[in-house]
């Protein structure tokens, strides 16, 4: 159990959090929500001792170990992938290590062997002799192959180093595991994989995640950060969301009828008051018109921005034609002989742990690289906007938010270009900021501005999601939902994909390519699907013995 009792957090003047109490117990998954900058992150900091509070103080059971997702990729480039999942549990890591050091002595003394025998007692109560077999079977179950798991960390790119950093986390079976956007830079088969880990995870558990399938499926408690506060819900996000609803329908309701009654009490006074018969009367109705007191509603903190593709051409039968492209990067075949032809209806989804030849495909039908073999060719009524995974050089510039998107609208009008940028929640002198040092949101925001007044009929989305807040994907979900054109987008976001896509294609490790048109949940319950885990569990056998 973990609790905060009357937290209070000062960044300034502001009071980021104020007189918090909420506690967090054994069996439960907790997910922390709230908007961009309500203190999420900052809250899980608390919690695991890295931020001190100006007020109030944080409670643990005695004796309970907790456990927390680093987000520092390179901290451990020097380690070996399997001791860094080991280091999930400092104890048993540091048994290890002292160990190894006693038995590596050339003058092997009697202390040494009276301490090396204490810690190997240790090192068995706490199942030390499984830790690389365990080690290995959260590696496996996140995607990260064997053959890296005796690796360095610095051999691995960035998607797998964020998977060792969670295997690390969730080694060893904590009592408290605190996890700040696990499913970031995870592909769709490891968030499935971690959704059942933390299903069977009979510890404490508390999450921030912008995953709402993910959040419903994995939470037994919702706790919402909006003012300061901490409102603690029984129940998953779905299930937060129509509580809250219903919450402050209520409060207007009652409002409602109390203003109507204030109204009645008002009218009567007025009338009655000078009336010597009727005295009493209104005197009493003054006393009950006084103990009225209206629900304070707050507005939520949240802002939903206002995502709407509208293209300017309606788009033909003829949309886009693959046929046999292949390429090799960095001596890898990332694309094997990839064909297929998009219909007027496509919205697809291209899903599956495969990353590097998914934004290559996205490239090379973007006209950005060129395909070792095979062609592609556009219908000529369509017109394409794309959002690209790396949007570095698209901000490295001294150019205004204003000015930018000026530079990508076919009418020059500053009220015409201001009214998108409004639609993102970029405001009043928003538009003047230097679009170098937005944040990762607000640059996604930006895209998305530049795709909508693009006007184009075809979109290429290579993880939108990705620094988004809830609001803004939910957003853009309900946009691509009813966008009346062609999508292909590649996304992390369950709900999403089941929600957006009319047509699956995954791009498999061989470079080799299953398309379906199905939903995506039909498509995790298909036979391509079943051959695939029946391959994995065959591998992973395999590996094991």
């Amino acid at each position: 159990m973990i609790s905060a009792n009357n937290v209070t957090l000062r960044i300034g003047k502001k009071a980021l959090f104020e007189d918090v109490n909420i506690k967090f117990t054994e069996g439960n998954c907790y997910g922390l929500i709230g908007a961009n900058g309500a203190g999420k992150s900052t809250f899980l900091k608390i919690l695991s001792g890295q931020l001190e509070t100006t007020k109030g103080d944080i409670a643990m059971t005695p004796g309970q170990r907790l456990s927390v997702l680093e987000q520092d990729h390179f901290k451990y480039d020097e380690y070996p992938v399997m001791d860094v999942v080991i280091m999930g549990n400092e104890r048993l890591y540091q048994i290890m290590k002292e160990k190894d050091a006693i038995y590596a002595k050339e003058d092997f003394s009697d202390e040494d062997g009276i301490r090396a025998s204490e810690l190997e007692a240790e090192f068995a109560e706490m199942d030390g002799w499984e830790a690389e077999s365990d080690a290995a079977m959260l590696l496996n179950g996140l995607g990260i192959d064997t053959q890296y798991h005796n690796a360095v960390m610095k051999d691995l790119n960035g998607n797998e180093k964020v998977k060792v950093l969670l295997a690390k986390a969730l080694f060893g079976n904590p009592d408290i595991l605190l996890l700040d956007e696990p499913t970031n830079h995870l592909d769709l088969d490891a968030i499935a994989w971690l959704e059942e880990f933390l299903i069977n995870f009979n510890n404490t558990v508390i999450v921030v995640s912008h995953d709402r399938y993910f959040l419903n499926k994995v939470c037994t408690h919702t706790a919402d950060i909006d003012y300061g506060k901490i409102q603690l819900y029984a129940g998953n996000y779905d299930f937060w969301f129509e509580s809250s609803q219903l919450l402050i329908k209520q409060m207007k309701e009652a409002n409602k009828k109390k203003e109507e009654k204030i109204k009645e009490l008002q009218e009567f006074i007025s009338r009655f008051s000078a009336n010597a018969s009727k005295s009493k009367q209104a005197t009493s109705r003054k006393r009950a018109l006084e103990k009225i007191e209206l629900d304070e509603i707050k507005p939520s903190s949240r802002k939903y921005p206002y995502i709407d593709f509208r293209p300017e051409r309606e788009i033909g039968n003829e949309v886009l034609a693959v046929e046999g492209i292949s390429k090799t990067i960095g001596g890898e075949k990332v694309l094997d002989h990839i064909s297929f032809i998009l219909g007027h209806d496509d919205k697809v989804a291209f899903v599956g742990g495969n990353e590097l030849a998914k934004t290559t495909l996205f490239q090379i039908l973007m006209g950005e690289m060129e395909p070792d073999e095979g062609t592609y060719k556009w219908g000529v009524t369509t017109s394409q906007a794309y959002f690209p995974k790396d949007s570095t050089e698209e901000f490295n510039n001294d150019l205004t938010i204003a000015d930018w998107l000026t530079g990508y609208s076919a009418i020059k009008d500053v009220t015409y270009v201001r009214g998108f940028l409004g639609r993102m929640l970029f405001a009043g002198e928003d538009g003047v900021k230097k679009v170098k040092v937005l944040s990762g949101g607000e640059k996604v925001r930006c895209l998305l501005s530049k795709m909508m007044i693009s006007g184009a009929n075809c979109l290429i989305l290579d993880e939108p999601t990705n620094h988004l807040d809830m609001e803004s994907i939910t957003a853009l979900n309900n946009g691509l939902i009813k966008f009346p054109g062609v999508a292909l987008f590649s996304c992390h976001d369950h709900q999403f994909v089941q929600t957006t896509a009319n047509r699956i294609m995954e791009i498999l490790p061989d470079g080799t390519l299953i398309d379906k048109i199905t939903t995506y949940d039909e498509y995790l319950e298909s036979d391509e699907m079943a051959r695939k885990r029946t391959v994995y569990t065959a591998q992973k056998e395999e590996d094991e013995n």
